[in-house]
């Protein structure tokens, strides 16, 4: 049985992993902004968490920590999404982004390392996105921020060496959740991006529909927790998006990358 403290554990890929380690017999410490909208089960634990407040990201850890004792597992899975013309993106817009994304997140494993450095053993897994390498359009702050967390990670993983505190750098494709119906969209418009920010949603929207469900993460997180030695980076989505594509981007050049990008999103 692990102790597990997962963020983003009332909707989505963090509600399926929740529920699946519950399931599976571990104890689950899971956040929310709202307490109402986590499921109430045996050996699962509401922990209000805002990762917009540096504070209650301190507050709701160490609570958590002091009930638990210890915690195996770290999960960092809460995100949030902003479509639109990275031209147009406020300053405010671009922080919120990165708050809930990176530095909140970073937060969070600085805490858990903290703690699981002096046990001798964790494991930190931070939910990332394939976005990272092959950008979503109109989704730049995301996509920047998700980069800058896979870049951190990486960081973290040279600079453990040898430890048995594993950080694992997990990079969803789509997945079919309701990450969409949360994400924020520009109201501004503008005639030289408004068809292009349009065929573009219709594209994702389409693609998030036809995604493989929260569970195939699931089962990838199960078998990551129960694994002597994790793998340092993993990605999890359809055949094209996780394997094909990834292999042959890293061999072209940019241009073509961005061609195909464009192709890909009917740009």
């Amino acid at each position: 049985m692990k102790r597990v403290f997962v963020t983003g554990a009332s909707s989505g890929i963090g509600l399926a992993i929740a529920k699946s380690l519950v399931t599976q017999g571990h104890e689950v410490w899971g956040t929310s902004r709202n307490l109402d909208r986590i499921p109430k089960m045996p050996r699962w634990h509401a922990v209000r968490l805002d990762l917009t407040d540096p504070l209650s990201i301190e507050e709701a850890f160490n609570a958590a920590l002091t009930e638990a004792g210890y915690f195996d597992v770290l999960i960092n899975n809460a995100g949030a999404g902003h479509f639109g013309a990275a031209e147009l993106l406020s300053t405010e817009t671009i922080a919120s982004q990165f708050q809930v994304l990176v530095f909140g997140q970073i937060q969070l494993m600085q805490l858990a390392l903290h703690h699981m450095q002096a046990r001798g053993e964790g494991l930190i897994i931070n939910v990332t996105s394939l976005a990272s390498r092959l950008p979503v359009p109109f989704m730049a702050a995301y996509n920047a921020a998700k980069a800058a967390l896979a870049s951190f990670t990486m960081s973290v993983q040279l600079e453990l060496g040898n430890s048995r505190v594993y950080v694992v750098d997990l990079q969803p494709g789509d997945i079919c959740t309701e990450f969409n119906e949360g994400v924020i969209k520009s109201t501004m418009a503008d005639r030289r991006y408004d068809a292009k920010v349009a065929r573009t949603w219709e594209v994702v929207e389409r693609n998030m529909k036809k995604a493989p469900p929260p569970d195939l993460v699931t089962r990838h997180v199960l078998k990551l927790i129960d694994a002597d030695r994790p793998p340092p980076r993993i990605t999890v989505g359809d055949l094209f998006q996780s394997k094909m594509a990834p292999l042959i981007f890293r061999f072209l050049p940019q241009r073509v990358r961005l061609w195909g990008l464009k192709r890909y999103y009917d740009i």
